[in-house]
């Protein structure tokens, strides 16, 4: 099983909204704008901050998927 955040970046394509958007509006720096974007680990923190500012629940930024999945082959991703 990985961890997708496909979800994360649809969601910021329905606010109209760029990775930047989230990083100020969440607080977040860079390299961790850039871990999610290559599926590496954050903290729940770090996803808590980022619900709190697009005002969603963490099911709508994130999912479990099996390995070898569509969702799980078109980025690396957190392996559980």
């Amino acid at each position: 099983m990985v961890i997708s955040y496909k979800k994360l970046w649809k969601l910021l394509i329905d606010k109209d909204m760029k990775k930047q958007d989230l990083r100020t509006a969440a607080q977040l720096s860079s390299s961790t704008v850039a871990k999610l974007t290559h599926g590496e680990n954050v903290s729940t923190a770090v996803l808590l901050k980022i619900c709190a500012a697009l005002q969603c629940d963490i099911s709508d930024i994130m999912e479990v998927v099996p390995e070898g999945s569509p969702a799980s082959e078109e980025q690396p991703q957190e392996r559980m």
